[in-house]
C-alpha cells in the first residue's frame, strides 16, 4: 500500500466520522444554547435543567437517525473491504 492511498482511507475515514457525530453535536449545541438563554432570561441557574434536555434530545434524535447511521457505517466499511485486494498489493 503506497502512502497516497492510505491518506485517501484516512480522509474518507475522517469525513465519515464528521458526517455521522455532525448531526448528534449539532442538536446538543443547539438545545444547549436555547436552555441557556432560558436560564439567562429567567435567572435559573439549575445544572440539571442544562444536562437533562440535551441528554434527551440527543438520545431521541440518535434513535431517529439510527437507520442512516447505520447504513452509513455499513456503506464504509463494505468500501473498505471492497478495497482491501487493490491494499494488499
Amino acid at each position: 500500500m503506497n502512502p497516497d492511498y492510505a491518506v485517501e482511507i484516512l480522509k474518507g475515514m475522517m469525513t465519515n466520522i464528521v458526517i455521522v457525530a455532525a448531526p448528534l453535536l449539532l442538536v446538543g449545541m443547539v438545545v444547549g444554547l436555547a436552555v441557556s438563554l432560558f436560564q439567562a432570561v429567567t435567572s435559573l441557574q439549575e445544572q440539571t435543567l442544562a444536562f437533562v434536555p440535551k441528554a434527551l434530545s440527543v438520545t431521541a434524535l440518535l434513535f431517529l437517525i439510527m437507520p442512516w447511521l447505520v447504513r452509513t457505517l455499513v456503506d464504509y466499511t463494505t468500501s473498505i473491504f471492497d478495497k482491501l485486494p487493490q491494499m494488499v498489493q
